[in-house]
Formats: C-alpha cells, sequence, structure tokens
C-alpha cells in the first residue's frame, strides 16, 4: 500500500482552511492509503512560540484530527519533536540541498518580507526539514495545497540527489502531490486575495474551528463581498475574489463542485447566500467542535494518542535513519 505523510502546524488555533484544505481530505484518504498524520511543532518554532501555548495548540490540533475522524488506531498521529530522526535527516539534507534552490523558494520570501536578514535560519531551511519529514518515512503520496507544491518539488529534488549523490538508486522515493479540488486554498473573510491565516490580527479573517455558532454566523455576515449579485456561471467570478472565495466554501462543505455551487444561487444576493453558508458551515462543524471540546477536557487520551502515534513512528523511521547514516558514511561503533 502507498504511504501518505501530511503535517499541520501546532500554532494558534485551527481554522476553516486549516479543516477543508488538509484535515478533512485527510479523513478521506485514510481509507484508502497508510498514513502518518503529524503536528509538526518543530516547523512552528522558525519563529517564536510561546512555549505553554505551544503544548496547548499541540493538543489542540491533535484533538481537531480525531474529532474529524482520523483514525488514531489504524493510522498514526504523533508530534514531530518526538521523533528526534526528524532533525538528523533534516541536517544530513542540509548538506544535500543547495543555496540556489533555498533562495527560489517564495514562501520564505513571503513570510520574511523586508526584514529577511532577521528571519531565522530554521525558517529559511524550513523546506530542507519538511523534505525531512516526508522522506523519512518513504512516503510516496503527499496531499498538499498549492502554496506547499514548490516545498513538495524541492523535497524530490533532495531524494533525486541524495539518491545520485550516493549511487542508491530508487533508496528515496520521488514522492507524489496530491491537490484537491474546491476550497484547497481557503482564503480570508476580510480579503479574497490572502490566504486564510492564523496570524492575520483580525479575528473577523478566519473562522476558527473553536468558534461557536452565533460566532460563525457573524463572522459568515461581515464577510467582504462587492455590490454585484452572485454570478451565472464560472466566468463571472473573474475579478470577484471575495465571491469565488465564499462559493468554494460552500462547496467544500457540501461536497459538491463550486459550478454547482454557483448554478444552485446564480443571481441571488450576498444576504440570502450568507445565511445559507452559515447555516451549512455551522451544521458541518458543530459535531467535530464537540468532540473536541470533549477531547481538550480528556488531555490524558490526547497525550496517549500522540505517545502512541510517536512510538510507531520510530518504530518506522529508526531503520531508516540507521541506513541513511549508514549510506551518508556515519560510524557507529
Amino acid at each position: 500500500m502507498s504511504r501518505i505523510f501530511s503535517g499541520i502546524q501546532s500554532t494558534g488555533n485551527l481554522h476553516l482552511g486549516n479543516y477543508l484544505g488538509a484535515v478533512r481530505n485527510w479523513v478521506q484518504l485514510q481509507h484508502d492509503y497508510e498514513c502518518l498524520f503529524c503536528v509538526v511543532d518543530m516547523h512552528a518554532i522558525t519563529v517564536w512560540q510561546d512555549p505553554a501555548a505551544l503544548k496547548a495548540s499541540t493538543r489542540e490540533v491533535a484533538a481537531a484530527m480525531i474529532a474529524s475522524g482520523v483514525d488514531a488506531k489504524k493510522h498514526i498521529i504523533f508530534n514531530q519533536s518526538q521523533v528526534p530522526a526528524h532533525a538528523e535527516l533534516a541536517w544530513i539534507f542540509n548538506c544535500v540541498a543547495r543555496l540556489g534552490w533555498l533562495n527560489r523558494m517564495t514562501q520564505f520570501k513571503d513570510k520574511a518580507g523586508k526584514n529577511s536578514e532577521n528571519a531565522s535560519v530554521g525558517l529559511y531551511a524550513y523546506p530542507n526539514l519538511m523534505a525531512a519529514d516526508i522522506l523519512l518515512y518513504k512516503a510516496t503520496h503527499v496531499p498538499v495545497g498549492e502554496d506547499q507544491k514548490q516545498h513538495l518539488e524541492l523535497a524530490r529534488d533532495i531524494a533525486a540527489k541524495f539518491n545520485h549523490d550516493y549511487g542508491v538508486e530508487d533508496f528515496f522515493p520521488l514522492p507524489e502531490p496530491m491537490i484537491f479540488g474546491a476550497a484547497t486554498r481557503v482564503m480570508s473573510l476580510k480579503d479574497g486575495a490572502k490566504k486564510m491565516s492564523k496570524s492575520d490580527p483580525s479575528e473577523l479573517s478566519r473562522i476558527a474551528m473553536t468558534d461557536d455558532a452565533d460566532t460563525i454566523a457573524k463572522k459568515i455576515r461581515k464577510a467582504k463581498t462587492d455590490p454585484e449579485p452572485l454570478p451565472e456561471d464560472s466566468k463571472g467570478l473573474e475579478g470577484r475574489p471575495e465571491a469565488a472565495n465564499l462559493l468554494g466554501i460552500y462547496a467544500a462543505l457540501s461536497d459538491t463542485t463550486q459550478d454547482e455551487a454557483i448554478a444552485k444561487f446564480a443571481g441571488e444576493g450576498f444576504g440570502t447566500f450568507k445565511q445559507h453558508l452559515a447555516d451549512l458551515a455551522v451544521a458541518k462543524l458543530d459535531p467535530i467542535q464537540g468532540e473536541m471540546r470533549r477531547l481538550m477536557d480528556d488531555i490524558g487520551h490526547v497525550d496517549a494518542v500522540l505517545k502512541d502515534g510517536a512510538q510507531r513512528a520510530r518504530a518506522i523511521a529508526e531503520p531508516i535513519i540507521t541506513e541513511i547514516k549508514e549510506t551518508v558514511g556515519f560510524l557507529n561503533v
């Protein structure tokens, strides 16, 4: 069976974009693949994190996975820092990857902005750690959003160069991206040109997975739109990023296509559409939120899932990292 590795950062509250773009897809994929789902707390500290908040958010993300339907008995849920081989392989890949490759990574430029001289080395080398996350388990497939596709291409380049440099053809597979349909990239409710993000200073820009029904409805009512009614077809979305975003969210939550959502609401005003979207969002998220609250009241259970997952992840990773060290020429006496 093919193997999937996918990760999500443990920073701040999970939001609708995380759920639609990642976690919900994991639930569907787990029926056909062997899966490792990782809370990437090592990636999180590429920018400073409050230690207590990092621990709490790591548990919250794990709880969200479980509440959404990821089967922690059949598959592996763990946090990255509990498997030391991630860091070991990342260093080896720091010595395989080329500076020119990293210099082309657009996400670093976006995140560092004009203050790139003050950015952490970890933020710059983030893609090498991501490659290590994937290749440590010889994953064959990786669900990614469009914004992470470049990083996965780098992981493939690193795998190919390692295989070539050390004369171990096909030691690392070249992992294939898995990019899904509607709402793979959920945008801000306040600006349809920006990705929905935990770091946005406005709470109204995102729907948190911990928001109650009234808050969800309020945020959708206040979501930015334009004065025109909803379009008759997809061509009518050109130059209307907020309309495209809300219709994409509706399509994803209703398990339909954006074209089907457009056909359903063609010509309607945003007031009516937003009420339908709010009702749908509440109906879909409420059971998950209830289970998340139950799990966060039972931290011992969440910790037990992460501990078990880490043990199982280490059982896969340790023989592979041992073989990698032997291949590189590290002496083990």
